[in-house]
């Protein structure tokens, strides 16, 4: 088991490398994800996220490499995939079953039974603010209602590693800032999260960590923080003077301004910092891509 400052690493992949045909979807990543901590994945379209997820999960094995779920194995084996949860990116629900009745069907798949099922039903269900609509066919769910019934879905059996693969695409404001309220009470209760977005201001309100991948390879991994100072690029003093505007890029704005202030008269200024956005950009490039 591996441990960082004493803290558990509940997910450890370690080179792994996945190839379709000719395209190499994930090519000798290695990452670890701490108990309490929530990783972010991050990446254009066509980057690795979700086949790494699909690796972390079992679903897919690596070609190369071995993934671990907290020293026990690799998650193929049902008594290991039993110590995580997954909200998928495609909804896994059923429209024509109520709210209640989808988890209880996947609470029977996890293996629960009787009371014990019956509770972690109730509580998942509570936990997701959709208690009063349990007996609602999904089908009349609003979308950001199916996100977090899929979530609660995912936690149902009260897994030690969540993985969640752009929990909140297609939901209203209210939604999502319920679906971040229950991730930060998951990892409250020590629990690693894996969450992959396209959304930069998630990852930098949510994610302990951010790992940057494009082309299947890791390009960064560290805090938000991190990243800005070492990949974000320098702040832009931003000063008007003389009727005209002039952007600067400075290490020190401060400095900067007093030698321009010296020189004309400022009637206006500001500083832009750098964001993880511009990480992102910088690190992956500005062109599109489908």
């Amino acid at each position: 088991m591996h441990r960082f400052l004493g803290i558990i690493a509940m997910l450890s992949l370690v080179d792994v490398r996945k190839v379709y045909g000719e395209v190499v979807a994930v090519d000798r990543l290695s990452i670890e994800v701490r108990s309490g901590e929530i990783l972010g994945l991050l990446g254009p379209n066509g980057a690795g996220k979700t086949t790494t997820v699909h690796m972390a999960s079992g679903i897919l094995s690596p070609d190369e490499g071995t993934v671990t779920i907290e020293g026990l194995g690799n998650p193929s084996d049902p008594a290991v995939r039993a110590r995580l949860g997954v909200a998928p990116q495609a909804l896994a629900l059923y429209e024509i079953l109520t709210g209640e009745e989808n988890l209880r069907f996947f609470g029977r798949v996890y293996g629960l039974t009787g009371g014990d099922l019956a509770e972690k039903v109730s509580r998942a269900l509570a936990f997701v603010g959709l208690a009063d609509r349990r007996r609602d066919r999904v089908k009349t769910y609003s979308g950001g209602m199916k996100r977090r019934l899929n979530l609660a879905a995912g936690i149902l059996h009260d897994p030690d590693l969540v993985l969640l693969d752009e929990p909140t695409v297609g939901v209203d404001p209210q939604s999502r800032h319920a679906i971040f309220e229950n991730i930060l009470a998951l990892k409250d209760r020590g629990r690693a999260i894996v969450y992959t977005t396209h959304y930069m201001e998630e990852a930098e309100r949510l994610c302990d960590r951010v790992a940057i991948l494009d082309r299947g390879k890791l390009l960064a991994l560290d805090t938000v923080p991190a990243l800005i100072r070492e990949y974000g690029g320098q702040p832009v003093l931003i000063v008007e003077a003389n009727c005209r505007q002039e952007r600067i890029h400075t290490d020190d704005p401060l400095a900067e301004l007093n030698r321009v202030a010296v020189r004309q008269r400022v009637t206006a200024f500001g500083v832009e910092q750098a964001t993880l956005e511009q990480v992102f950009l910088n690190l992956t490039g500005r062109h599109l891509r489908d």
